[in-house]
Order: C-alpha cells, then structure tokens, then sequence
C-alpha cells in the first residue's frame, strides 16, 4: 500500500541490528528507545494530529503495567492474556479521562493540566494501595519461558518492541490517510470550523484519546513484562510523560516517523550525557530541555521537517509521508 514502503524498509533495517550485534548494551539501549517511540507514537496521534497536548500520558502507561503485573502475580493470569487486557485498561482509562474532560470543554492549556492531574492522582492512589505494593512496588516473579513472555535472550523482547512500534507506524499512516484523520487535523486546526461543517469534534477526539491511550498502555505493559518490577513511581511517573511528548516534538510533532527519530535522539543523549558526567541526577532533564529550546526555536518541524526540507530542495521523492503540519 502506497505510503507504507519506508515503514517496512525501517523495520526490516532495524530487526538486522541483533544479527549484527549481540552486545546487550546495544539491545538495551534500542528497546528503551523503540519503547518511548511507542510511547510517543501514541501521544504524537492525540497532540500532534489533534492537537491536544496531554502531560499526563503515565496514566495510561503506568495502568497497562499495572494492570499486566497484577493480573499475573495476584490472580495467576497468563502474561500474554494479561498483557492484552492491560492495553484495554489503558485505553478505557483514555476514554473515561476523555469524555471527562472533553465534554467538560476543557482546551489548550487546561486540558494539559487536568491530564497531569490525573496522572499524579493514580501516581499517588498506586504508592498507598495494597493492591499494587504501595511503597514497595511489584516485583513479578522470573519464569524465563516465552509462555510467561519472559526471554532468555534480549533479542527476542527487541523484535517484539520493534514489532509493536511497527504496528503503531502503520497504524499512523492508515489514520493519516483516512477520513478519521482528515477530521482530526482538521480539529487541530479549527475546531470551531470543523464542527460547523457537521465534525463531531469531541467524538473524534475521544477516538483519538482512546487509541493514543491504548498505545501508550502497551508499552507500559511492555516495560513491566522487561524489567520485571513496577511502583509508583516508575508507572506513574512524570519521566515517562516528559518523554512520550520529547520525542514526537523533537523528532517531529504530527508526522508518522517523528517519535521514532526524536525517541532515538532524546535516549541517545541521555547515554552521552552518563558517559560524560556520570549518574548526575535531573542532569539529561536539563540536556532534554535545552534541545527542546533550540528545535521549537530553529526547527518547529523536528528533524522530520528537516528531512522533508531536504529531499525537497535535492528533488528527491518524499518518503516519509510526513503529511503534517507545516
């Protein structure tokens, strides 16, 4: 299908790196940079196509996560079956939060906050509750079988992560350039217009939130089904926030593969910057910042825009589908 030919020539280009490499270090980096990709797809579909800036996107993250974990360590639930209805927690969660707050009117800068409010309440709800640990977290229980989605080798949680950051690039080129899509950019741009031309404005936003939520689940259910240990802290924090919108803006808000290259770029100087100064605490936040000033101050398209600004002035064809905002 047109448009989706750069897609599988990344994914094709990406699953070589663990035959070319069996460095952990490598592997790991890589799972935690497609892992806020994912992340970042799914706040890229909500803020960068609808133009609703959320700051609280751990709310979605953190209940897949814990939604996987303690259906596994509390109710003796498969990991494969638990992680699938950790993504629909997260995406109900993403539609209750919508439907509060959009048919409540809240907009631009109120929607912001109120979407981080949340997230802090569920932060907070997590560190006292038996359920999930409270202050101690959730620490689920090593089975090194593919039933219990646990790995012995790295490799195989990369091309899973890969392929789900697959699925989200493909998922954000259909809506693209489908009539869903054309609503919701329309939305961004003028929602007063659009519902004046019989759009159901807060419908396709609710939609929109839904589907953003579910990804950004998915990766929450990823990240415990990794790391193996969940609290608070970790599920509900704002880190995960921060970089679900770093890497679209960076890499390019509103385009399919902007959380894709900002979530490359934003892991990588976070790597550096431990190489250079050690475990500074709150250091890569400052580093992430400041390459956030100079990218809305001289690039406001992210390196995607680059890109497209590039193979325009050479001629060459455009690739990227990066159909956005200009």
């Amino acid at each position: 299908m047109k448009g989706l030919a750069p897609i599988l020539f990344a994914i094709v280009a990406l699953a070589m790196v663990p035959l070319i490499t069996s460095s952990n270090v490598v592997i790991n980096f890589l799972v935690m940079a497609l892992l806020i990709a994912l992340v970042g797809q799914g706040w890229n579909l909500l803020g960068g196509y609808g133009g609703q800036y959320s700051f609280g996107h751990a709310a979605f993250f953190g209940t897949g996560a814990y939604v996987t974990a303690i259906l596994q360590m509390r109710y003796g639930i498969n990991a494969w079956v638990g992680f699938v209805i950790g993504i629909a927690a997260g995406a109900l969660v993403g539609a209750v939060i919508g439907l509060l707050i959009f048919r409540a009117g809240l907009k631009g800068s109120y929607f912001a906050l109120v979407t981080l409010a949340f997230a802090e309440v569920l932060r907070i709800v997590a560190s006292v509750a038996p359920i999930t640990g409270a202050g101690v977290g959730t620490l689920l229980k090593l089975d090194l079988r593919p039933e219990a989605f646990q790995f012995q080798s790295r490799a195989l949680f990369y091309w899973i992560i890969l392929a789900m950051v697959g699925l989200s690039l493909v998922l954000t080129r259909l809506i693209e350039g489908s009539r869903f899509g054309a609503y919701l950019v329309a939305v961004r741009e003028n929602e007063d217009a659009a519902s004046a031309l019989g759009v159901d404005a807060t419908m396709v936003k609710l939609c929109a939130m839904t589907i953003s939520a579910a990804m950004t689940a998915a990766g929450g259910c990823f990240y415990a089904q990794y790391f193996l240990f969940l609290d608070a802290g970790i599920a509900y924090g704002p880190w995960i926030s921060i970089e679900a919108l770093l890497a679209p803006i960076i890499g390019g808000v509103g385009t399919v593969f902007g959380p894709l290259l900002g979530a490359l770029v934003v892991k990588t100087l976070g790597e550096v910057t431990k190489l250079m100064t050690g475990d500074a605490p709150g250091l890569d936040l400052v580093i992430y910042g400041g390459v956030l000033i100079l990218v809305v101050a001289f690039a406001p398209r992210g390196i995607a825009g680059l890109f497209a600004d590039l193979r325009q002035r050479f001629g060459f064809s455009k690739i990227g589908g990066e159909g956005s905002r200009g």
